[in-house]
């Protein structure tokens, strides 16, 4: 029944949360639709950690999506060796994590030391930086130790066919039994930021300025005493 409840109906409880979620707030509190900036109040570490967070999160992205997207036996088709997988995710996977992992860091430890800021920050913005300063923490854990102490296991057989049949409504909980209890927290940790996405200001993610360019110059005219 747990697992039944953590493999099945959790993760679809999480993406029903996050859709039903964005469409509610965008349609009755579009106001405060943004992102805090508290920039001036603290430039050094926001930048640092921002960039750092940035750079190494969108390769660890498009890694969760190729490890879990693409089947084992398509990568084999492509001529990519186990070996060559296991070198790619341990060392390019481990790299990205920990610049991933420094940024997190360091954005958590301003938020939290930094009085003016913490006193500006809700609830939900710890929470946010602590869920996502864990997650990180997981999936380095499980990529850089996990993967050493049990080379036996392969989540491209577990953890990579049980996500491929969530997304095509024929959910197997089976596939996650054997699972190291690493990966199960940071999968039960990616999930949970889902379903908190909306009501947080990680909706600002989705505020991308893109008419921009397209508005007409604003002419300023300089006023003439006569």
């Amino acid at each position: 029944m747990v697992d039944q409840f953590a493999w099945v109906i959790f993760p679809y409880l999480c993406v029903a949360v996050f859709i039903v979620g964005h469409i509610f707030r965008y349609r009755y509190d579009q106001f405060n639709w943004t992102a805090k900036s508290s920039e001036f109040i603290e430039k050094k570490q926001l930048m640092i950690g921002s960039l750092l967070f940035h750079i190494g999160v969108i390769p660890v992205i498009l890694g969760h999506v190729a490890g879990l997207g693409i089947p084992k036996s398509w990568m084999n088709a492509m001529g990519v060796s186990e070996h060559l997988y296991h070198i790619g995710a341990m060392y390019g996977g481990g790299f990205f994590g920990v610049v991933t992992f420094a940024g997190m860091l360091i954005l958590t430890a301003r938020r939290l030391t930094k009085k003016t800021i913490r006193r500006l920050s809700s609830v939900s913005d710890i929470v946010v930086n602590l869920l996502l300063l864990s997650i990180v923490f997981m999936g380095l854990f499980s990529t850089l130790v996990t993967n050493n102490v049990q080379p036996e296991f392969d989540y491209r057989e577990t953890i990579s066919v049980w996500f491929r049949n969530l997304l095509v409504f024929r959910p197997e909980a089976a596939y996650m039994a054997e699972v190291p209890l690493s990966f199960k927290i940071h999968i039960i940790g990616g999930f949970l930021i889902f379903a908190l996405w909306p009501f947080t200001r990680l909706v600002h993610v989705w505020s991308v300025p893109l008419n921009y360019a397209r508005r007409s110059y604003i002419l300023y005219r300089k006023h003439r005493q006569h």
